[in-house]
């Protein structure tokens, strides 16, 4: 296996990335979270065990594994520490196998006041967001006001930086919203007490790659959310606030994304989305409540119900495009055994012509999407899904690698050699 892989979704997210990293965990000294936040929800099963996680690598069950959260994230000091109490009742996480970036953007109890205040205000366009806090707190790292988690190490220093962070807010707060929010007496006394907890897993994390890299470490980046997403390559304004794409990997983690040989690109059999925002292939009828209840489409992170649709090829070929991804990993094609109206979207009719790759600047709520059937696939008939796959690679122009023919880390197929 090439020393540093990605592993980033292909689609606007929950298409299975945790359990593919965790499967490729065993084979990796190193699993790094190079952007995003708590917004991120990667579900894993062992055994009977679901375990669900928001901030924390998917390679924090492996003992094997130095789990990063890198400097490009955004995180919730709160939720995090609920997130390692909770895990560590069934695995103990330590700063030795956890270490966190000083430089990692810190997610207030403000900045989720404004989010989910926003979200409920009746004016404007609404983007579904999950209420974290995430978009306020990039807002605030863009604009140099933001607090790092090195803030929360010194009373003082944290107490002036959040002093700035609150006089624009408190306006809105006071005058606009009419929203309750903690004092900032209370608020510096919460993060500071939080700062204390998470000391010794903080470190220069750039440094610390660096030198894995040097080493000869294999390292893995875990992308959050998916390529749709993305804030410069997804279908904006119905998108997140960071680069979900591999290119996030080098502003996020400090590793060129030129030394990323690997990265594979994370799709379903089918596309969900959470939210707001456009989808050309979404199927609001009998087929969608199939493929909702059959694969169990609710948010990890906010039990949201996903919307449903056919797989979309053109806008997957935009991100194989956009992404430069060198294969992909189709998972949860279980849930489409015995589904009668097997479908894949092969090109779009948009403006008089016929499209068979989405780009920056569609307005994806005038496409018609153009179909092909599939004959039904049955679990065992291994002719018809290796028809339905071959159909994909050639359109895609990449392998598919991996196959997710269930829940369980044995149900996942590899059809290309990853590790050696």
């Amino acid at each position: 296996m090439q020393q540093i892989a990605a592993i980033v979704g292909a689609q606007w997210g929950d298409e299975g990335k945790g359990k593919i990293s965790d499967s490729f965990a065993a084979h990796f000294d190193c699993i790094v979270r190079y952007q995003g936040g708590n917004n991120a929800g990667h579900t894993i099963y062992v055994g009977d065990e679901k375990f669900v996680f928001h901030h924390l690598p998917s390679g924090i069950l492996h003992d094997n594994c130095l789990n990063v959260m890198a400097h490009g994230m955004v995180v919730c000091p709160r939720s995090l520490k609920e997130e390692i109490e909770l895990n560590s009742r069934r695995k103990e996480i330590t700063p030795k196998g956890l270490k966190i970036s000083k430089n990692c953007s810190v997610i207030t109890s403000y900045h989720k006041v404004l989010d989910s205040c926003r979200e409920q205000n009746t004016e404007g366009t609404k983007i579904g967001t999950t209420g974290k806090g995430i978009g306020p707190c990039y807002e605030d790292k863009i604009s140099r006001k933001g607090l790092k988690f090195f803030h929360l190490l010194d009373k003082e220093v944290l107490y002036k930086n959040l002093k700035e962070l609150l006089t624009e807010k408190e306006i809105l707060f006071n005058n606009y919203y009419k929203a309750s929010y903690n004092s900032l007496e209370k608020e510096v006394e919460e993060l500071y007490s939080l700062g204390q907890y998470y000391r010794p897993f903080l470190c220069d994390t750039v440094s610390l790659l660096e030198k894995n890299y040097d080493e000869g470490k294999k390292i893995l980046f875990e992308g959050a959310q998916g390529l749709l997403l993305d804030l410069d390559y997804g279908t904006y304004p119905y998108v997140t606030s960071s680069n979900t794409s591999g290119h996030g990997i080098g502003i996020g983690s400090g590793i060129g994304t030129e030394k990323v040989a690997e990265k594979i690109g994370i799709a379903k059999a089918y596309v969900t989305r959470v939210g707001e925002g456009p989808f050309p292939t979404e199927q609001d009828n009998d087929v969608g409540r199939w493929l909702q209840e059959k694969g169990n489409e609710f948010g990890a992170t906010t039990g949201r119900r996903r919307r449903c649709g056919h797989l979309d090829l053109p806008l997957l070929k935009y991100a194989v495009k956009i992404g430069s991804l060198t294969s992909i990993a189709l998972t949860k094609l279980d849930i489409l055994y015995d589904l009668e109206s097997l479908k894949l979207c092969y090109a779009y009719e948009y403006e008089g012509e016929v499209v068979d790759c989405a780009h920056q600047g569609m307005d994806f709520n005038k496409v018609k999407p153009l179909y092909k059937d599939f004959p039904t696939l049955r679990k065992g008939d291994e002719e018809t899904l290796n028809s339905y796959v071959h159909f994909i690679e050639e359109f895609l122009g990449i392998p598919v690698g991996i196959l997710g023919l269930g829940p369980e880390r044995d149900e996942i197929k590899f059809k290309r050699e990853y590790f050696n």
